[in-house]
C-alpha cells in the first residue's frame, strides 16, 4: 500500500481524487493515521453536493461521525490506479531482491524509480510526470 507521505505528495502536487467504490483513504489528521477506510456503497459512500463532496459513514455505530468533507480525506491510490495514471509512459515493473523498479518513458527519456514498496515506486514515477505537467 502507498505510504501516507507519498499520497500527500501526490495530493499536494495536484492529483485530484474522484472517490469510487473500493478506493482507500485516511482521514488527514494525525490521530487517524493508522486507520485506513474503504469507500463502499454500503458503509462509506461518496456524495457530491453543490458545496463540495463528502464521504458519508453509513451505519457505522462505532464511529461518532456521520460524514467528513472529501478535502479532509487523503486518497491512498492502489498500484493499479497509479499504473493507470502513468498511462502510456509506463514501461515495466521489475522485482529485485530488496526493491521494486518502475520504468517509465517521459519525453523520450527512460527513467527508473525504485522503492521497497511497489506502490511507492509507482508514486515516485507519477510525481515526476506530474511535476513536468505542472511546471
Amino acid at each position: 500500500m502507498i505510504s501516507t507521505e507519498r499520497a500527500r505528495e501526490l495530493r499536494d502536487i495536484g492529483l485530484v481524487w474522484h472517490p469510487q467504490s473500493g478506493d482507500r483513504f485516511q482521514l488527514d489528521e494525525p490521530e487517524f493515521e493508522a486507520d485506513v477506510f474503504t469507500v463502499s456503497d454500503m458503509t462509506i459512500e461518496a456524495r457530491n453536493f453543490s458545496t463540495g463532496g463528502i464521504l458519508a459513514f453509513n451505519g457505522t455505530t462505532e464511529w461518532a461521525l456521520d460524514s467528513v468533507a472529501q478535502e479532509d480525506a487523503l486518497w491512498l491510490p492502489s498500484e493499479e490506479q497509479l499504473r493507470e495514471l502513468l498511462r502510456g509512459t509506463f514501461r515495466a515493473l521489475r522485482r529485485l531482491p530488496d526493491t521494486y523498479e518502475v520504468e517509465v518513458e517521459i519525453a523520450g527519456e527512460r527513467r527508473v524509480y525504485a522503492h521497497p514498496e511497489p506502490s511507492d515506486a509507482y508514486a515516485l514515477a507519477l510525481l515526476e510526470l506530474l511535476h513536468r505537467v505542472t511546471d
